[in-house]
């Protein structure tokens, strides 16, 4: 099966054991290396907290030639709701075997995982959170939208905290509040914000509200 072969760490300063785990999941044509820069930012708040941010498993397919660092989570080369579905449930095993691997190399129990997603990443973020094997301690997400799974009940309902730019031209708003929608029909507890002006991008008020979340759930 298809694996993920790199990621990028920020461990806590002092050495000890991390007493938790927060995966970061990057967008569509990037790689681990850019979520990890907001490592550093958090640690202020989760200074015990390991971060760990994967290369997608598969090769950007809507990038030129020689890119190599360009992967993808599934290809959006087609953005109907069912190919996109398809692609996502096709990561998720790759994405929870390297879930598994973490948790056990850091010697962690699932609710003290929290997942963060770009973009693409919060796509596939907030899929995996309701079919992971156990209940995962909550997603943050940034500009992304919600893949639903009418054939798959979600097996866990952790908190979502999704925080979107109202002037994002790549993953519009109306991805936000059907998200927020859905999850809540559904009895998910969803927080977050929409923040004007701000493209398909993360500010330092999603960066602070993050920090909020993810220490709200892990500590």
């Amino acid at each position: 099966m298809t694996a993920i072969k790199n990621y990028y760490e920020y461990l806590p300063k002092n050495k000890t054991q991390p007493k938790q785990l927060v995966i970061l999941l990057h967008g569509l044509g990037s790689n681990g290396r850019d979520l990890i820069t907001l490592a550093p930012y958090w640690a202020a708040a989760l200074p015990d907290a390991a971060f760990v941010s994967p290369d997608a498993p598969f090769p950007c397919d809507m990038v030129p030639p020689g890119y190599p660092d360009s992967f993808q989570w599934f290809s959006l080369q087609s953005r109907n709701p069912k190919d996109m579905l398809e692609g996502v449930r096709i990561a998720a095993p790759i994405a929870m075997a390297f879930i598994d691997e973490q948790l056990d190399r850091f010697k962690l129990s699932a609710d003290k995982c929290a997942l963060v997603g770009f973009s693409q990443g919060t796509m596939t973020s907030l899929y995996l959170a309701q079919h992971y094997k156990q209940a995962l301690a909550g997603v943050l997400g940034y500009s992304g939208a919600l893949l639903w799974d009418p054939a798959k009940a979600p097996l866990h309902k952790p908190p979502a905290h999704i925080i979107h730019g109202e002037a994002d031209d790549v993953v519009p708003l109306a991805a936000y509040h059907m998200a927020k929608e859905t999850l809540e029909a559904q009895g998910f507890a969803v927080s977050g914000h929409t923040t004007p002006g701000l493209p398909h991008s993360i500010d330092n008020k999603g960066i602070e509200s993050g920090s909020e979340f993810l220490q709200k759930i892990l500590l």
